[in-house]
């Protein structure tokens, strides 16, 4: 596969989206845009879930823009605890959960009592809130659902098969399990981070696989 063809692959999985260095600034800006009318608000830590999660509505043949669901990349988990103060009362008006990956709970379960918005002390408090886990997070959680043959499979699809095979083989990641090295290939550039945020979500799907946090949130949405 010639760099034409790949990048033409890649322009189709970011078909919607922005990508780049400040690619959540501006789809946080988007999101805020929407927040005023909406009935539902998902907020993420970034670009990656809310492509996650946009694709998942998709492939239940969900229009959250019609629902008035906003998906909202914060900009990372620290910023959680800002929002939700600056949403000030629309707290109160609209359905609130959320996503996070595993290192980030404590930070988002501080920020839920400290906004008042609940007193989370467990994950499954989190969940009745309507805040989801990623165990350990969302690229891990979608690589275990579709599969190390069928993730290899898809990288090979795009075009990207050889370089993972040349991190298999440095040193720093040469002999480790080969989930790890997924999500260090998927880890390695924001670009390629954001494309398989969608294409692992759509292999995923196809095998009625969706990890239990994006299904839970999606449910949660209706």
């Amino acid at each position: 596969m010639d760099l034409a063809q790949r990048r033409e692959l890649a322009r189709r999985a970011l078909d919607g989206y922005d990508s780049g260095p400040d690619a959540t600034t501006r789809a946080l800006a988007g999101a805020q845009a929407k927040i005023d009318g909406a009935a539902a608000l998902v907020l993420v830590e970034g670009l990656s879930d809310q492509i996650a999660l946009e694709t998942a509505a998709a492939g239940r043949d969900r229009d959250l823009e019609a629902e008035r669901v906003v998906i909202v990349p914060i900009g990372g988990a620290h910023a959680i605890g800002r929002f939700l103060t600056e949403l000030g009362p629309l707290i109160t008006q609209v359905r609130l959960s959320g996503l996070c990956d595993v290192r980030e709970e404590e930070i988002f379960r501080r920020a839920l009592v400290t906004t008042r918005v609940g007193s989370p002390r467990t994950r499954a408090d989190l969940a009745a809130l309507g805040f989801e886990v990623c165990v350990d997070d969302l690229e891990q959680e979608l690589i275990r659902a579709v599969g190390p043959t069928r993730v290899e499979a898809l990288f090979d699809s795009q075009g990207d098969l050889g370089s993972f095979r040349s991190l298999q083989s440095q040193p720093a990641w040469r002999g480790q399990d080969t989930e790890r090295q997924m999500w260090r290939f998927l880890r390695a550039g924001s670009r390629r981070n954001l494309r398989y945020a969608r294409l692992l979500t759509e292999a995923a799907m196809s095998r009625d696989a969706l990890p239990r946090p994006l299904a839970a949130l999606i449910d949660r949405t209706a």
